[in-house]
Formats: C-alpha cells, sequence, structure tokens
C-alpha cells in the first residue's frame, strides 16, 4: 500500500516557506460505522452478542475467541464468495450488500469451535457446516458474535476430525457504508448527477467486513469472486472472468459476472468493484493484459494515457529484477474518487486514488507526473514483494512496505531514465524519516510478533519507519552488497516461497547463500548479524570522524534525551562508510560495531578535506572535527561541483540535525547554507528548506523573523534571477526534473522572504486569471506557488476566486493545488470559514478533511483557530477520522509542529488527559512524538534564539 499521504514538490516546497509545509494529502480516513444501523434484521434469535465493546483487557483470556489472533485449528483452503452490491438506498436510507460464501478448511487439530472474521455483517440464515466427502458434520449448536476480536464464533456438538476438510456455507447483509474500508461505496459528481460505485480496501484488517474469513495474511487460499451487479456497469475482481456476464434469472436487469479462480492469496489482497468506469488498454511485451479504468470523463480526456504508458515498462522492469514472470495474466489499475490510502496493491486490481494514477498535461505539474509513476512502481513491486510472497504477520509489515518504498525508485527511473528519480529517495525517505527516527519514542522496523495483535496496533505500523526508514535500510544493504548480488538473493528467496508467507529472517538467509556463492564481496559479518542492528533496535548513529588522527566514532543519534527502549545491541550498529578525499573515491571502511575506530582512510593532510557516506546511500548522518568542516565550507564556497551534488545537500542536513541535537553549534550549521548562493541544484536548496523549515516554525512568530527573510531574500535572489533567464522571464520551463522542481524553489523562496520583483509576478498571473476564469495559462508546475502566494497576498476576492474554481475543478490534481492553496489566506476570518468547512462533506470530501485541516493550521495564522478547534471537537474528529493509518498521526504532528513554550507544553499535557477516556487511535504515537518534541523545541529555543538572531543579523 501506498503511503496515505503526499506532498507534492511546490506544496511541499511551499509549506516549508510560508508555513504551509504540512500540505499533505492525508489520506486513510476510515469512518466509524454507526452502530445502531446494523440491524439484525432476520434471524435475530440466532445472534448472541457479547453486549457491548469491551475492552480486550476484561476478556477470559483462555477462550480463544477473545484472542486477537486466530488458533491454527483450522486452516482455509478455498473460499466461494458471491455479492451483491445494491447502488440506491433501500427504505430505510441504507445502501446494503447482499452476500453469501463457501469456506472449506482442513482441520488441523481437533476443536469444537469454528472461529473465524466477522465484522458488521448480519446473517440472514443459520451457517451450514459439512464435512467434505459425504459424512455427517457436527452439528451447529450455537453461535456468537465477538465484537472486540471480530470473530463468529460457532459452537459445535462434537469435536472435527483432525486431517479432514469441511465447508461452512453462510448467507449474510451487510451495509455498503461510505466509511473507505471493507466493501464500500463511494460517490461522484458526473454532469450534475450523482453516481454511486461499489468497490474494496481489505488491508489490514476489514476483508472480514465484506464476508467471514479467517482474515490474517498467514491463511492464504484460493477464491472464486462471483458480482452480481447493474446490466449497465461492469464487474471487475482480481482475476478476469470466466465468460461473458449473463442476465440474473429472476431479474434480467441485473448481471451475473463469474471470475477465474484466484491463485493462493491473502485476504488482504482481494478485491472486486462495480461501476460505469472504462478503460484505456495497453499489452505488456511479456503479453500482460494492462488497463487502466477511471471515471467515463477522465478516460475521454485522456488522463488515463500516461499510466497506461508507463505500466508495461515498470511490469517488464520489475520481471527482469526479479528473475520471475509477472505471476497473473492481467494488470487492473483503476482511479477511486473515495479511497482510503495513496493506492493499494490488491493482486491484479491495483486501486488508487485519482492523484496517484490519472494525468492530465494540461493542469497536472511535472510532480503529479512524478507522483503517479512512484505510485505505480510501488503498487506493481508488491505484485510480487508482497502478493506472490507474503510476511506472516503484519509485525513484519516493513518488510513489505519498505522493500516496495525503496525498488519504487528503481522501477520510476526505469521508466522515466531522464528523470534521475534514484536521487530523490535521499530527501523524500532516508531525510525525512530520520526526523522521526531521531526521537526517544520512536521504535525499531521489526517488533516482536505477540506485541501486534489489535487493529489498532496493527494500524500504528503503517508509519514512515516503515516505509521510510524500511527503504532507507533495504537501500543500503543492496549498496553494500552490490545491486546484482543482491537481486540474486532476492530471485531465490521468490522462488522458494511463492505462494506462501515469511519473515524477514527468510530473506537474509537467501541473501547470505548468494553472498557465500562468490569471493568478490567480503562482509565483516553475516548479513543477519549485521541487519539485525538495524531492524532490531529504533533509531541510528552519527559517525564522528577526527581528520586529525583518522579516529571514528559512532553513537546513537538523538534530538534530545535518553533511549527508554532497551536495546541488546547497547545502540550499535554493523556501519559500511564510504567517504571522498579531496575528490578521490576510497574503499568502503566497515566500522564493525564497536564504538570507536581508527583508520588512514581519514586522516588529512593540511590542504585536504574528507566527506563520508558518499551519495548518502548509508543510513547514519556525519560529524566531523571543526576544522574539516570549515574544509567543506572553503570548498563550496570557491568550488562547489568538487562535492557530488547529493552530499552538498548532506552537508546542510546533517549539520542543521547535529546542531538541534546541540552536537554542533548552530552557527555551524547556519554558515553551512552561505555556498546557497551560488548553487543551483534542487537537492542541496530543497535540504536547506527543510532544515530552515524548522526555524521558520520556532521563530515566525518572534523578532528573529524579519532578520531570517531578510537573509533567505539576499541567498535566493541570485537563484531567482538564474531562472528567470533560464525560463526566458519565467515563459518556458527547465529542461530537466530537479530544474523544474528548483525553480518553484526560487519563486516560494523570494515570494514568501519578500522579494518585491516575486511578489509582482505571482499576483499579476493570478490576476490574469481572474480576469480570464475560462482560460487559465498559469503553468501546471507554477500553479501551487503562484496560487498560494497571490492568496497570501490578497484578500477576500482572490480567497473566493480560488474557492469557486475549486468548486469547479474536474480534475483532481487541479482540485488539490487550489484546496491547499485556500489555506494560505493570512483573514483571520477567512481561515476560520474554511476551517468550519472540514465538517461538510458536501463542501470538503472526507478523505480531504483531515490534510485540508492540516494545511490550514500549517499557516501561522491559522495554527492557533485549528489548535483550538481539535480541543473543541476531538470527540467527533476522532469518531470520523481515527481510525486511519496515517490522517490522525499526520494531524496531531501538523497541529502541534509549532510548539515550543512551557504553555504549549501544558496545553498539550492537558489535551491528553482531558481525551484518554475517548482515545487517539492511530494517533496515539504521535501524541507521545509530539509531547517529546514540544520539550526539545523549548529547549532549543532557549539556548539558541539569541545567538540566532545574532547571525542571521550579521548575514542579512
Amino acid at each position: 500500500m501506498a503511503k496515505g499521504f503526499y506532498i507534492s514538490k511546490p506544496l511541499g516546497i511551499l509549506g516549508i516557506l510560508l508555513g504551509v509545509g504540512a500540505l499533505c494529502t492525508i489520506t486513510a480516513l476510515s469512518v466509524v460505522y454507526d452502530q445502531e444501523k446494523n440491524k439484525n434484521a432476520a434471524n435475530s434469535d440466532l445472534v448472541q452478542t457479547t453486549p457491548g465493546p469491551i475492552s480486550s483487557t476484561t476478556l477470559d483470556q483462555s477462550k480463544p475467541w477473545n484472542r486477537y489472533r486466530l488458533p491454527k485449528t483450522l486452516i482455509p483452503e478455498s473460499y466461494n464468495v458471491r455479492l451483491r452490491p445494491y447502488l440506491t438506498p433501500n427504505n430505510e436510507g441504507l445502501y446494503i450488500f447482499e452476500g453469501n460464501s463457501t469456506v472449506r478448511f482442513t482441520c488441523k487439530d481437533a476443536t469444537n469451535v469454528i472461529i473465524i472474521h466477522s465484522k458488521k455483517l448480519n446473517y440472514t440464515s443459520k451457517s451450514v457446516l459439512r464435512e467434505v466427502g459425504g459424512s455427517q458434520a457436527p452439528e451447529i449448536v450455537n453461535t456468537q458474535w465477538i465484537l472486540p476480536t471480530e470473530y463468529m464464533v460457532l459452537h459445535l456438538a462434537s469435536s472435527l476430525v483432525k486431517n479432514k476438510q469441511y465447508e461452512l456455507d453462510s448467507s449474510f447483509v451487510g451495509e455498503l457504508a461510505d466509511d473507505l474500508a471493507g466493501f464500500y461505496r463511494s460517490e461522484y459528481m458526473d454532469g450534475g448527477v450523482k453516481k454511486v460505485l461499489a468497490t474494496t480496501q481489505m488491508q489490514a484488517p476489514d476483508a472480514r467486513k465484506s464476508f467471514p474469513c479467517f482474515d490474517e495474511p498467514a491463511m492464504k487460499a484460493t477464491f472464486n469472486i462471483t458480482l452480481i451487479h447493474p446490466k449497465n456497469l461492469i464487474a471487475l475482481s482480481n482475476m478476469p472472468p470466466r465468460g461473458n456476464s449473463i442476465p440474473l434469472p429472476e431479474d434480467p436487469n441485473w448481471n451475473i459476472t463469474e471470475f477465474e479462480t484466484t491463485p493462493k492469496m491473502s485476504t488482504y489482497l482481494l478485491a472486486y468493484i462495480v461501476s460505469e468506469f472504462t478503460s484505456v488498454e495497453d499489452v505488456s511485451s511479456k503479453g500482460v493484459q494492462i488497463r487502466i479504468w477511471a471515471r467515463p470523463s477522465a478516460t475521454r480526456e485522456g488522463h488515463s494515457i500516461y499510466a497506461r504508458n508507463v505500466t508495461g515498462r515498470i511490469l517488464d522492469f520489475f520481471a527482469q529484477h526479479y528473475a520471475t514472470p509477472y505471476p497473473l495474466e492481467k494488470s487492473d489499475q483503476i482511479a477511486l474518487p473515495d479511497f482510503n490510502a495513496g493506492a493499494m496493491e490488491n493482486w491484479g486490481l491495483v486501486t488508487y486514488r485519482e492523484s496517484a494514477l490519472l494525468f492530465d498535461p494540461f493542469s497536472s505539474s511535472i510532480s503529479n507526473k512524478e507522483r503517479v509513476v512512484t505510485v505505480i512502481a510501488h503498487e506493481l513491486a508488491h505484485q510480487w514483494f508482497g502478493n506472490l510472497v507474503t510476511v506472516a504477520w503484519w509485525n513484519d509489515l516493513w518488510l513489505n512496505e519498505g522493500f516496495a518504498s525503496y525498488v519504487e525508485y528503481l522501477g520510476a527511473d526505469y521508466a522515466e531514465p531522464t528523470w534521475n528519480l534514484k536521487d530523490l529517495i535521499v530527501l523524500n525517505e532516508v531525510y525525512r524519516v530520520m526526523a522521526v527516527d531521531a526521537l526517544a519514542s520512536s521504535h525499531p522496523l521489526s517488533s516482536p510478533e505477540d506485541e501486534v495483535n489489535t487493529p489498532a496496533q496493527i494500524s500504528e505500523l503503517f508509519d514512515s519507519i516503515s516505509y521510510s526508514k524500511g527503504a532507507s535500510v533495504i537501500r543500503m544493504l543492496s549498496d553494500f552488497l552490490t545491486e546484482d548480488l543482491f537481486k540474486q538473493g532476492l530471485t531465490s528467496y521468490l522462488q522458494a516461497f511463492c505462494y506462501s508467507n515469511t519473515n524477514y529472517l527468510n530473506l537474509w538467509e537467501h541473501l547470505q547463500k548468494a553472498v557465500d556463492n562468490q569471493t568478490a564481496i567480503k562482509l565483516p559479518a553475516s548479513i543477519r548479524t549485521i541487519m539485525d542492528r538495524w531492524t532490531l533496535q529504533m533509531g541510528f548513529p552519527v559517525i564522528t570522524v577526527d581528520t586529525a588522527t583518522g579516529t571514528i566514532t559512532q553513537k546513537h543519534f538523538l534530538l534530545d534525551g535518553n533511549a527508554t527502549r532497551p536495546s541488546e545491541f547497547n545502540y550499535l550498529w554493523i556501519v559500511p562508510i564510504t567517504s571522498i578525499r579531496n575528490h578521490v573515491t576510497q574503499d568502503t571502511y566497515w566500522l564493525n560495531g564497536t564504538q570507536e575506530a581508527q583508520s588512514e582512510l581519514f586522516r588529512t593532510a593540511a590542504d585536504e578535506w574528507v566527506v563520508l557516506n558518499i551519495n548518502v546511500t548509508g543510513y547514519f548522518q556525519v560529524n566531523y572535527d571543526n576544522n574539516n568542516w570549515k574544509k567543506i565550507q572553503n570548498q563550496l564556497q570557491t568550488n562547489l561541483t568538487a562535492i557530488p551534488v547529493i552530499n552538498r545537500a548532506q552537508v546542510i542536513n546533517d549539520a542543521f540535525n547535529l546542531a538541534s541535537a546541540q552536537i554542533v553549534p548552530v552557527t555551524l550549521a547556519l554558515n553551512n547554507t552561505l555556498f546557497l548562493s551560488r548553487e543551483t541544484e534542487y537537492m542541496p536548496w530543497q535540504a536547506a528548506m527543510n532544515s530552515l523549515s524548522y526555524f521558520r516554525l520556532m521563530f515566525d512568530r518572534t523578532e528573529v523573523y524579519g532578520p531570517m527573510q531578510a537573509y533567505l531574500r539576499k541567498q535566493v535572489t541570485p537563484l531567482f534571477e538564474h531562472f528567470k533567464k533560464v525560463t526566458n522571464n519565467w515563459t518556458e520551463r527547465p529542461q530537466s526534473l530537479t530544474d523544474q522542481y528548483n525553480e518553484i524553489n526560487a519563486i516560494s523562496t523570494a515570494c514568501s522572504n519578500g522579494l518585491q520583483e516575486c511578489e509582482t509576478l505571482v499576483s499579476k498571473l493570478f490576476a490574469d486569471w481572474m480576469s480570464h476564469p475560462e482560460t487559465n495559462t498559469i503553468h501546471p508546475n507554477l500553479r501551487s506557488t503562484v496560487y498560494c502566494n497571490a492568496i497570501a497576498l490578497g484578500g477576500e476576492k482572490e480567497w473566493d476566486f480560488a474557492w469557486e474554481q475549486f468548486q469547479n475543478a474536474t480534475v483532481v490534481n487541479e482540485a488539490d493545488k487550489l484546496r491547499s492553496a485556500l489555506a494560505c489566506s493570512n483573514k483571520v476570518w477567512i481561515l476560520n470559514r474554511y476551517l468550519s468547512y472540514t465538517l461538510n462533506p458536501n463542501l470538503i470530501r472526507r478523505q480531504d478533511a483531515t490534510s485540508t485541516i492540516s494545511s490550514i493550521c500549517s499557516n501561522v495564522i491559522g495554527q492557533p483557530l485549528v489548535w483550538d478547534f481539535i480541543r473543541s471537537n476531538w470527540k467527533k474528529l476522532f469518531q470520523d477520522y481515527g481510525g486511519g493509518s496515517f490522517s490522525f498521526a499526520n494531524l496531531i504532528q501538523a497541529v502541534t509542529r509549532r510548539f515550543s513554550t512551557e504553555y504549549e507544553l501544558q496545553q498539550l499535557e492537558q489535551f491528553k488527559a482531558d481525551n484518554m477516556d475517548i482515545g487517539f487511535g492511530s494517533g496515539t504515537r504521535a501524541l507521545e512524538q509530539a509531547l517529546e518534541k514540544t520539550k526539545a523545541n523549548i529547549k532549543w529555543v532557549n539556548q539558541n534564539k539569541e545567538e540566532v538572531l545574532k547571525w542571521f543579523k550579521n548575514n542579512m
């Protein structure tokens, strides 16, 4: 599953520079189902529901149905599932689906209970049990529904027989709710007419909401899906139809579509959709059918073409990369108006948010295009790694998502070879997650299996540690093994475990076999010994170099405080260290799990400098002795190209993090930005903007902010003039992807820091559009920054115009740009009005509500409004949006990111105390991190404010 939040390049830049840096397209907005709607209409006497939702701590754990993990007594073999969704409401105003299912399972150990997952399903007749082969099965004497563990429990008159197979038939009705989970409905407007479709999102624990099933990833089975649907609509599922749809005998207005049997697979990868969508098609070089499905108007307007064009290339790349053919005969991908995550890797039928799959060349920016190709690559990578071979339990989610988050850059790079996408992993994944992993409240990549049981605990794992740290350490592993050796082990792993389940140790074993079968690459220890230190303990080291002696040391890097979680490795790592000394690349050096070592590789002469961690392939940060820092600064001021561009970004990023942790003076980090007046490359500038965003958050309400703006205005002016010339006075776009991104940096930084020429430029572009609203001549790349700055500089007239354009937008990427820019207003009353809109789904879609709130609170003027709003409305917000994997965590992070006073800390602690009874769901860990971060902010501001003010005044 792709990350549920997404920061576009232009909006991310704007956020850093204008205080709206959390313009995440935060998703995963699961709406809590109203229990009152879940009526056991027929055969209510069959249902013995455990009263109320009961805390698991009150349940008798000796009873297997009170434990969140399924017993291993029954193993599913196959399912036959028949579903009929109704896309118009019934007499009670509810959308429902009818279903019946048959599961065949093998009894591994004799038992007199059948425990199977079921959630919010109303059973319309007694379940029927039979033994395969004709013998009489035990009678079902009692049925229970256990709400906390989400089980249907069938008590039997006698025990099932070991090694015998049985089948269980069930008939049921469920609500086709708009909660973005299980089998749900999505709505959209087309020509003023509301359209409804039925779709699915099963990951992690919601297949049980669609039909009774053994809903754990290791409980793989085959599935025969049949959909009954209106004859004018299309039915899709993981597999192709067995043949043409046939009319339903009792009602010819409905068709029956039966699909081919799936391979052996996990329940969370199931998908089925009924809609009026249309597709564009292609066939890959290996004969795989490719279809991109979307709303008919989006298909007609060509928004699916780009996705179709890159899918075949990406499938071919991964088939070659894994040395394993694509496992299915078709690859459907579909863009949904309402969707829980960024995308979901359902086998053979991948579901996406519209913004992650559709691209309109007339209104979508280059970052929208990059988003599409990388998300497609992420999901298609899962078709092998995750679908063909699946982790046995969610505690190893990091392996699944971290791997896909790494190789998405490889697949996208193959599809767009001129973009240098592989470099961007450093900014997008490595540095982004280090900010979280440097907190004492972080957690290891891999958790003990018994620590992950409940749906809420599973949901918490879908975080940046699993995705981005997972990607970072797997990239490091691939780098020190070499990509070819890594692929050999990977291929062996996939072929050994296809259609089954694994844990991370299985991958290490197969990589070790690849290492053992050659002699060129020599490691200081086994793969497991090296990698255990990166996966089983949280955080990462800072490597400190003394170039006078060649001594290197390592220490657990923490922004503040000490790690409270013990580590069997004492927070020491086995670290591969690459380096450059005065332009010359040196051999890799291994710091082999010790705190200190020495090497002549790192001892320099008076006229030499050394830079460690070439292209930031290692997951660590670097500190130098003061003399080497000065040599690096001098090199950047005289001939910056002597240091690779990624390492120029690293020099900025690492120094600011070291300063935040009080390891180096804050002035050293600021001195590392002086060379930017000569820099035109994207990555160093973006690293600086990311780093200085913290200064903005800490100081944009203080007297430091004016001198800071003056300094940034001075530094960015040469960059602004450079791109003015390159783009022929902003009428053309630069050639390369990163230059296009840095053009946006130039305009955003210049405008937000008061460069008059820039303010005039964006105001004129926006005014021209207001004069001719039917013709938007602002280039899609520049729209986010122009919209935001023009709205910030303008008033009610500009905001109302943008709101009208948002309401009329037919392309989701354009709507997202406007929705985010509307949060840039400097008028308190306008932001308050906009905030009220977020609770009205007719104005702001449910899936966009929390990202819009985050956008408003990232504006320095909007932040206190949102904080008051959240405290006043926590119960409603939590009920409506708290179940998602990403939304609440990011909302809590966004609203607290400026907190830097004792008063704000007291408010946050009071907020926690006041809402303990309601809970914080998937935001629980984020709240603890916010408390920790606020304390660190208070300490940092008290220690550095005067020094920072003095530095900016001296350099403005």
